[in-house]
C-alpha cells in the first residue's frame, strides 16, 4: 500500500546537534508532503548557537522551511500546563496549518493531537539510525559518522603548527597529521610566494596577504568537512599571517589583526629554532631567524589561546607536541546540559542524598 501524502509536515527537536537520525527523520517528512516546516527550539542554557543549528538545517536540508526560537518552559511530557506553554510557541513559528506531524519519540502523538494533524511516528526506538543527541554529546569522535560535514566542521578543534623560517613547522604538521590519522593544510602562503607577479624580488604588497588569509581559510573550511576525525591540524594560520606582514611590509593593519583575533585555533606549536637553517630556494630570512622566532614569542605569549614551543628531533617534537593535544581533546567536547537534564540535576541535588 502506498504511503500516505501530506500537505504539510512538522518536524520539531532541538537538533543539539543535528545529527543523522534528525536528517533522516526529515528526508522521511519532505519524501511525503507537499512543504515541511522544521523547528528548531534552543534554550539559553546551551552551548551551541541557535544560529549554528539553524545554519546546519538549510544546508542539510535546503527545501524545508527552517524557523527557529529560543524555549526555556519546562520539558514535561506528562503535564498539561508544560505543553500549553510550548504550544504558545508552536503555533506562533506555523505559517499554515499542518497534517502531519514527523517524530521518532511518542511526545509526536500528543503534539499532533493538538494539532489536530495525524502522527507518523519514524524508526521508533531508532533501530535503523541507532544514534541521539545525548550519546552525541557524551562521545563525538565515536559518533563521527553520524554528523553531517558542516556539524563536524563547527564542532572539529585546529592545531596550528607556525614558527620562523626553517623551524620545521610544516615536519612537524605531516608527523602529527600521520599520527592522528587526520588531515593537516599546508601553508597558501607558500604557493603564493611561488607564483606571484614579480617573483620573490618585487617587493610584497599589504593586499596579498588579505588574499594568503582568505585562501588559507577556504583551505581550512574545505578540509574541517572532510576530516576523518574530529581534529585538523593547519601549518600556519592567520596569526603567523599577520606577523610575516610586519616582516616584509610593516605594521600589520588592524583588519588583519581583527581577523587574527577572530579565528583562534584551540592550540597553537611554536617548533624551535635550534636546529639548523635549511635553504630551499624561497627562504631568505636566515639572518633574522632568532629574532623572528623571539617574535613569534611574544605574539603568542599575549593572546589567550594555549600554546607551546616544541623542539629536538622530530620524534621528541612529535611527543612533546601530542602530550599537548591529547589534553586539549579531553576537555574540548563540552556542551552544556539541555534544560530537560539541568532541570533533573537540580531537583535532585535539591532532594539529597538517597537514604
Amino acid at each position: 500500500m502506498a504511503a500516505t501524502r501530506f500537505g504539510h509536515g512538522l518536524v520539531l527537536g532541538k537538533f543539539y546537534p543535528l545529527h543523522a537520525g534528525h536528517s533522516a527523520l526529515i528526508r522521511t517528512a519532505l519524501s511525503r508532503c507537499d512543504r515541511v516546516t522544521v523547528q528548531l527550539f534552543g534554550a539559553s542554557v546551551e552551548s551551541i548557537p541557535l544560529s549554528v543549528r539553524e545554519e546546519w538545517l538549510r544546508e542539510e536540508h535546503p527545501t524545508a522551511h527552517v524557523v527557529s526560537a529560543i524555549d526555556d518552559a519546562p520539558v514535561d511530557f506528562d503535564s498539561a500546563d508544560a505543553w500549553d506553554e510550548h504550544m504558545v510557541l508552536i503555533r506562533a513559528l506555523l505559517d499554515a496549518p499542518v497534517d502531519a506531524v514527523f517524530s521518532s519519540d511518542p511526545y509526536g502523538a500528543e503534539l499532533a493531537a493538538r494539532l489536530g494533524a495525524a502522527w507518523v511516528q519514524v524508526d521508533p526506538g531508532r533501530r535503523h539510525t541507532p544514534v541521539s543527541g545525548t550519546a552525541i554529546r557524551a562521545d563525538v569522535p565515536g559518533h563521527w559518522w553520524a554528523l553531517a560535514p558542516a556539524v563536524r566542521a563547527w564542532l572539529t578543534p585546529r592545531v596550528v603548527v607556525l614558527g620562523a623560517e626553517s623551524t620545521g613547522s610544516t615536519t612537524l604538521a605531516e608527523a602529527l597529521a600521520d599520527h592522528y590519522d587526520t588531515a593537516w593544510v599546508p601553508e597558501y602562503g607558500r604557493e603564493h610566494s611561488e607564483t606571484r607577479v614579480g617573483g620573490l624580488d618585487t617587493p610584497w604588497r599589504s593586499d596579498e596577504f588579505d588574499v594568503i588569509v582568505d585562501r588559507q581559510i577556504g583551505w581550512e573550511n574545505q578540509a574541517l568537512r572532510r576530516v576523518p576525525r574530529p581534529l585538523l591540524i593547519c601549518d600556519t594560520d592567520v596569526l603567523a599571517t599577520t606577523l610575516w606582514h610586519e616582516r616584509y611590509v610593516g605594521p600589520t593593519p588592524a583588519g588583519l589583526v581583527a581577523r587574527a583575533a577572530a579565528h583562534p585555533p584551540a592550540l597553537y606549536l611554536l617548533t624551535g629554532d635550534e636546529i639548523p637553517f635549511v635553504q630551499d630556494g624561497l627562504r631568505d630570512g636566515e639572518h633574522i631567524r632568532h629574532a623572528m622566532q623571539h617574535r613569534f614569542r611574544q605574539t603568542l605569549a599575549g593572546q589567550d589561546v594555549p600554546w607551546l614551543e616544541v623542539t629536538g628531533s622530530v620524534p621528541e617534537r612529535l611527543a612533546q607536541a601530542a602530550v599537548a593535544i591529547d589534553r586539549m581533546l579531553a576537555g574540548v567536547f563540552d556542551f552544556a546540559l539541555p534544560l530537560e537534564q539541568q532541570a533533573a540535576l537540580e531537583a535532585a541535588v535539591a532532594a539529597g542524598p538517597a537514604r
